[in-house]
């Protein structure tokens, strides 16, 4: 599920009525005169729903992606950022529940190998602030072994 902002449902909605007029793309200036955005703001608009892979947006035209996706609205960026944080947790934490041992336990260095590299592909601030956000609900704990550092996964 992708989620948008407000704004950017405006202009996926503006997009979707477009597309049958303009097959072969959707003229920037026809996106910004109907709907009255400033064209920083529209472009704005259009490089993020390329980001998520909602549109292609190519020489000044817009068009809808081949791709069907199911998307979900909130009201601003920052509800986006913790909607989609709040999900890669929950990706983290079923990676963190196949990868642990028979004791719970798994390698700090491996955990954070998976997550930087494996298929979630978390950036280094995004990784431990997710490892961070764990611990501090209480469903991964830090532990320090002879043979070195570990993460303990509590349930």
């Amino acid at each position: 599920m992708i989620t948008i902002t407000k704004n950017e449902e405006v202009v996926l909605n503006q997009i979707k009525i477009f597309v049958v007029e303009y097959p072969e793309g959707i003229p920037i200036n026809v996106l910004r005169k109907d709907l009255g955005f400033h064209e920083y703001d529209l472009v704005q608009i259009l490089s993020e729903l390329e980001d998520k892979e909602l549109v292609v947006f190519k020489d000044e035209k817009v068009s809808l992606s081949e791709h069907e996706k199911e998307v979900n609205t909130v009201n601003s960026k920052k509800d986006v950022e913790e909607l989609e944080l709040n999900m890669k947790e929950k990706e983290s934490y079923k990676l963190i529940q196949d990868l642990v041992d028979d004791k719970n336990l798994i390698s700090k260095y491996t955990l954070e190998g998976h997550l930087l590299y494996g298929d979630l592909k978390l950036s280094n601030f995004r990784m431990y602030h997710i490892i961070l956000s764990l611990q501090n609900k209480g469903l991964l704990k830090s532990i320090t072994k002879e043979d070195g550092e570990y993460y303990l996964l509590v349930e």
